[in-house]
């Protein structure tokens, strides 16, 4: 589909996009995902149905735009987590629209797709159940560029019954066409704070999935079985008469976080210098934690 052709064709006629390849019904939920009575309680609304002044993009991307719905699909949230917080979104996500110029109800987005980049075409009718977003949302409560991505990559893959349950690596290399490399943490290399450290400053996009049958369950520590975090960052601190080596970890719901030592508030942070403490404790209660 040609954007550009589709969007002027719809300006000229004064019609909003309507998409029959991906279109507003339960096809594009996919099977399995919803219980039937869900299913048929699905609204579609667009953006300006449901905000009086929507935006694609408020205040620039960030990662603490994203918060993930009810569909298992972290490892791809985790992936654009890491694509935000590098600064790599240009290819992925075209700023050649939005909701006030030129807006007809339709955009497009750019995935790395057998060998090439492929353009997704998308109207922007998302789906609501019971009044509420039903699939990833930005806590801007007028910003609607995650819901969108995730509408094109559901696209992509064929509904988005089929992003329930994924491989971050492959949401990486779909984001960027890039390579990945994975590091098994029962057994790391020696020098693990090393290659970290070097792939941060080499703007490498990150991120860690945890193990376990019983996926999305909280343990008491605060980390979920069977989810994907974005890593943001990895430093050392000096910690009593010694260095530490911490790692920065987002979770893509916004919220649960780690509950043992360097976590928000825990005491090894009464041992660091108040000025290093000051710059690497922000913001509580973001789903990020050390």
């Amino acid at each position: 589909q040609d954007f550009s052709r589709l969007r002027a064709s719809c300006l000229s006629q004064g019609l909003l996009f309507e998409d029959d390849t991906f279109p507003a019904h339960v096809s594009s939920i996919g099977p399995n995902l919803l219980t039937e009575s869900e299913l048929w309680r699905i609204q579609w609304k667009r953006p300006t149905e449901l905000q009086e002044n929507p935006h694609f993009i408020v205040d620039g991307t960030s990662r603490f735009d994203i918060m993930q719905g009810k569909i298992g699909d972290c490892w791809m949230l985790a992936a654009l987590g890491s694509l935000t917080l590098q600064k790599q979104l240009d290819n992925v996500l075209p700023r050649d629209q939005g909701f006030h110029k030129d807006y007809a109800g339709i955009f497009h987005f750019r995935f790395w797709h057998f060998g090439e980049w492929v353009d997704v075409v998308i109207d922007d009718r998302l789906p609501l159940l019971d009044g509420k977003y039903l699939f990833v949302h930005s806590p801007t409560s007028n910003e609607f560029w995650p819901s969108l991505l995730e509408k094109a990559y559901a696209k992509l893959r064929g509904s988005y019954g089929n992003l329930h349950g994924g491989f971050m690596s492959d949401a990486l290399v779909d984001f960027t066409g890039g390579v990945q490399v994975k590091f098994s943490l029962e057994k790391p290399p020696s020098d693990l704070e090393e290659i970290l450290k070097a792939a941060g400053r080499s703007r490498c996009l990150m991120g860690c999935t945890t193990s376990g049958q019983l996926r999305n369950t909280e343990l008491r520590n605060g980390i979920v079985q069977g989810h994907a975090y974005t890593v943001t960052g990895a430093t050392r601190v000096r910690y009593k008469n010694d260095w530490k080596h911490i790692i920065r970890i987002w979770n893509p719901w916004g919220y649960e976080e780690w509950k043992g030592p360097w976590s928000d508030d825990s005491p090894e942070w009464d041992y660091v210098d108040p000025k290093s403490r000051e710059e690497l404790c922000r913001q509580k209660e973001d789903g990020e934690f050390w």
